[in-house]
């Protein structure tokens, strides 16, 4: 058995984690976040912005499809529970959004006991600022609208300090990788 060399076993590890940009979607790192739309609902009907939904030393927003149909959707949000604290401990609200309606979104936290903050993007709005709007789908399809999923890393200031995505929706960025990419901030 061949030992690894420190660089080696570096280089392994990193390998092995989730690509922080598997794709290439969205604003870029180092670019001002683009505002929430007006719109924009969390579940209870109560308008949010990006500076109301920030902790102390930022967001993660999550764009995700849809918890009412999308089963990758639905078990990325269920498995980010777990992110929810240690990200609070870190001073980082988790914070995700989709075109659902509010009330797909408090069925949904309710029943699967969604600790964080959930918002409703009606119309897409903010979904199409952020560029994330999934091309493939018709103005007839009931998916339209949807973002390709994508998680930001965003500070106090506005300013996106980490992107991660992977090509397709089947494939989300881990809970270990997203802890990581906000290790990484300083």
């Amino acid at each position: 058995m061949r030992l690894l060399t420190p660089i080696t076993a570096i280089v392994a590890v990193l390998a092995a984690m989730p690509a922080i940009a598997g794709i290439d979607i969205g604003p870029a790192v180092g670019a001002m976040a683009p505002s929430l739309a007006a719109t924009v609902v969390d579940s209870a009907g109560k308008p949010e912005s990006l500076a109301s939904v920030r902790g102390k030393r930022g967001t993660v927003l999550m764009f995700f499809r849809s918890a009412k149909w999308c089963p990758y959707c639905q078990h990325q949000l269920i498995e980010f529970k777990a992110a929810a604290a240690p990200l609070a401990q870190r001073g980082y609200t988790l914070v995700a959004i989709s075109y659902d309606a509010p009330d797909t979104l408090t069925g949904f936290a309710a029943k699967q006991d969604i600790g964080f903050t959930l918002l409703s993007d009606p119309g897409s709005k903010t979904i199409d600022a952020w560029k994330l709007r999934d091309p493939q789908y018709a103005p007839d399809s009931f998916a339209f609208g949807v973002p390709r999923p994508a998680i930001f890393v965003i500070d106090t200031k506005g300013v996106i300090r980490a992107k991660l995505a992977e090509d397709g929706y089947k494939i989300r960025p881990s809970v270990e990788a997203v802890l990581a990419a906000v290790d990484t901030v300083k």
